[in-house]
């Protein structure tokens, strides 16, 4: 690996605008009328402050949509517009802007569909554009997924100097068998290649691994996992295949491993990773000490991210309120709704008694859990406003809390469907 010094964002990098934004002061009077009306105003809640804010930024597109996959992807017809959807990107943000006035982005996180179908020219504009628009904290974590049937070398090397630190790779299997059986468009051999021109241009980068695939044993479910170890990353998700409603493997399923082979893999590959110094974080994410994913550790702790782009999900706190929102998910749709200015699908108030669940939800996917202070920051409600939920989780054995602390045990781990839905 050729070591490389990070690229700061710096005031430079950020902008003229967005350097303005960043060293004013937000008064009400900036914020436009009808977002001071519609979001500002007495509310259902009173939050003393907003939590960190991320952006989401997705890319649709993808080469051939997997049979597994239930994310908004659409498969390449022949090409497609990237000038045109990049406008509609800038469109977004800008249109965006007054929901987030004087606020800076902490993390980006670039997801898809297959972001690195993208050039090297339009990656750089997208990034531009971002800097120009959004006051960006000088040491964000910038993410990019990557396909390793996309990987060239320039282009990677250019997306490094655009100002991507952090990659995250679809690797899901070496087995070139398994791998065909998941629709993936690259083999075993690819992708190591692909984690190899990684190494040379990014020292942050995640691996994306799937287990309990059609026909997979325990021996070759741990030789993935050993194969991933040898490339040293600094961040692995092992993601538990699940047969999600409307796919293709949900109308035509394979066979797959049966619940008692699932779980020995799963305790195998805790097991395994524990052993290589990784720590297991969250349900699905493992990490070297200090290496979690900044992005993701926002969304669990119920922090603040704003979503652009085709089908993109945004969650955004005001002092009295908190909102979700959806852009419309086809790509055609979103880039003709960019030119009238409307490019929201849905956009609703999370409700008073929903918000226990929802920061729930998120909050106990990780396995050191949180600070019983969060709760009341991010939600405006009272911890013994969830006191029943808590002694009859706790009661149960899913659940452990002292007056600073508040985890799932590992039995509630096992169980955390369970134990979630005790908060609704």
């Amino acid at each position: 690996m050729i070591p490389i010094k990070p690229i700061p964002v710096t005031s430079n990098a950020i902008g003229e605008a967005g350097q303005r934004r960043q060293n004013k002061q937000t008064a009400l009077s900036e914020i436009p009328a009808q977002v001071q009306q519609n979001y500002l105003s007495p509310g259902s809640i009173n939050l003393q402050s907003l939590p960190p804010l991320s952006l989401y930024i997705h890319f649709p597109w993808c080469v051939k949509k997997c049979p597994y996959c239930d994310f908004n992807s659409h498969e390449v017809k022949n090409q497609f517009d990237e000038n045109a959807y990049l406008d509609a990107v800038r469109t977004d943000l800008e249109l965006a802007l007054p929901m987030i006035w004087g606020r800076k982005i902490y993390t980006i996180f670039i997801g898809g569909g297959t972001p690195s179908l993208m050039s090297a020219a339009g990656l750089d504009r997208l990034l531009s554009d971002v800097r120009t628009l959004l006051p960006i904290d000088s040491s964000a974590e910038i993410t990019m997924e990557a396909n390793p049937g996309t990987f060239e070398a320039e282009k990677f090397k250019k997306y490094r100097l655009s100002g991507i630190n952090r990659l995250s790779i679809g690797i899901q299997s070496f087995n070139s068998r398994h791998l065909s059986a998941l629709g993936r468009i690259h083999n075993g051999d690819e992708a190591q290649r692909a984690i190899a021109i990684a190494q040379e241009n990014f020292e942050n980068f995640n691996l994306d691994l799937m287990f309990a695939l059609p026909q997979q044993t325990l021996a070759e479910a741990m030789s993935d996992v050993e194969m991933a170890l040898r490339f040293n990353p600094n961040h692995l998700s092992l993601y538990h295949l699940t047969l999600e409603p409307n796919t293709y493997f949900a109308k035509f399923p394979p066979a797959i491993p049966d619940d008692d082979l699932s779980a020995e893999m799963q305790d195998q590959i805790q097991d395994r990773m524990a052993s290589a110094g990784y720590e297991h974080y969250e349900v699905s994410a493992f990490a070297k000490p200090g290496k979690a994913s900044r992005h993701n550790l926002n969304y669990w702790n119920f922090g603040d991210y704003l979503g652009v782009g085709a089908g993109a999900h945004s969650k955004l706190s005001f002092p009295n309120r908190i909102i979700r929102q959806m852009r419309h998910k086809q790509p055609k749709m979103y880039m003709e709704s960019a030119k009238s200015g409307n490019l929201l699908q849905e956009s609703y108030e999370i409700a008073k008694d929903e918000l226990a669940f929802e920061f729930m939800l998120n909050a106990l996917r990780l396995n050191q859990g949180f600070d019983t202070a969060l709760f009341y920051e991010r939600t405006g409600l009272l911890l013994n406003s969830i006191e029943s939920a808590l002694n009859q989780a706790e009661t149960r054995g899913l659940l452990f809390r002292d007056h600073l602390k508040i985890r799932p045990t590992e039995f509630g781990r096992r169980f955390l469907n369970d134990l979630q839905q005790m908060f609704l």
